[in-house]
């Protein structure tokens, strides 16, 4: 197969881009994300049919937070669209007249990544996406591994804390709340709060109080040196470097691939996730250690990667 679309969902746009083999992106078009549910299927429609103008495509595939069955047709359930049984496979179909896949976002990042960016050459990865919340996606075997039922690989809710802090997916304790984009916030906002004088830059980049901390301000002071700053990276790599020495005891990867916002950092978060890892790797002297990567698709890796798993249908 040749040309493939592949479309990611955002909370702000949708995209669709033309994709070929070799995981170019050859075209795009983005149109704002609607805020209803049945609006949103409309704006996938209009983003694909723009897309392909002038394009010989064969089929799309389709990047959507949240549960997808096993026939990779429908949306069991989405957190943040009013989607419950969406059959989005069929009703994207039937308005574009091409095949199309639906497949989870961060599943689609993570072959993204496996199979054009940072994972190329391995054949079993386990990738985490460090968001607002936190995804992942296992492929073993040169295989995206999705479970019997499809909604495997939702690694934010596996429990860490026993009843620890409230999650939005109505459980406790869960990953996401430890090592995310919110808890990176949580994280700063209570040390400048209880260390003030050691958040001088952070506040100084907000409205000068811990409340107005924002990710990017945490970002920013880091990289000047705030002790406060510093130290917020440093807890949410603690909790996701011993995140993956659990995974690593599941699954064995020869590569662990860290994406999402919070991955854009650089060496600032994954050198103290490294270290993290090592620390809690059961047995870590006298066994091999998966390497630790930054993605390296940034925000294109679900797009590319829903449109290559359109092309093996």
């Amino acid at each position: 197969m040749g040309l493939t679309i592949g479309v990611d969902i955002g909370g702000t746009k949708i995209a669709a881009g033309v994709v070929d083999e070799e995981g170019t992106i050859l075209d795009t078009h983005k149109v704002p994300t609607p805020p209803t549910a049945e609006g949103i299927v409309d704006a996938i429609c209009a983003a694909v049919s723009e897309a392909g103008k002038g394009h010989d495509v064969e089929a799309v595939g389709i990047g959507a937070a949240g549960y997808v069955d096993d026939k990779r047709a429908t949306v069991l359930f989405a957190p943040n669209i009013h989607w419950r049984h969406e059959p989005l496979k069929d009703k994207v179909e039937q308005r574009v007249g091409l095949p199309v896949v639906v497949e989870n976002d961060a599943n689609a990042a993570a072959w993204g990544e496996y199979k054009f960016g940072a994972g190329k050459g391995h054949e079993d990865v386990i990738c985490i996406t460090l968001g607002t919340g936190l995804g992942g996606g296992i492929i073993i075997g040169n295989k995206l591994r999705r479970g019997r039922f499809g909604v495997a690989a939702e690694f934010g809710h596996i429990r860490v804390v026993p009843d620890g802090l409230l999650c939005g997916c109505g459980s406790q304790g869960c990953w996401e709340q430890y090592a995310s984009g919110r808890a990176l916030v949580r994280y700063a906002k209570q040390r400048a709060n209880a260390t003030p004088e050691n958040a001088t830059i952070l506040l100084g980049l907000g409205d000068g109080t811990p409340a107005g901390i924002e990710g990017k301000h945490i970002s920013q002071a880091a990289r000047q040196g705030c002790p406060v700053a510093v130290d917020s990276f440093r807890e949410l790599a603690r909790w996701a470097g011993a995140g993956l020495a659990d995974l690593a005891s599941l699954f064995d990867p020869s590569a662990f691939i860290v994406g999402g916002g919070v991955s854009d950092e650089g060496e600032l978060v994954l050198d103290p996730i490294r270290k993290s890892f090592r620390r809690w790797l059961i047995g870590a002297q006298w066994r091999p250690h998966a390497q630790v990567l930054a993605a390296q698709l940034g925000g294109e890796a679900g797009l590319v990667g829903a449109a290559d798993l359109a092309r093996q249908g």
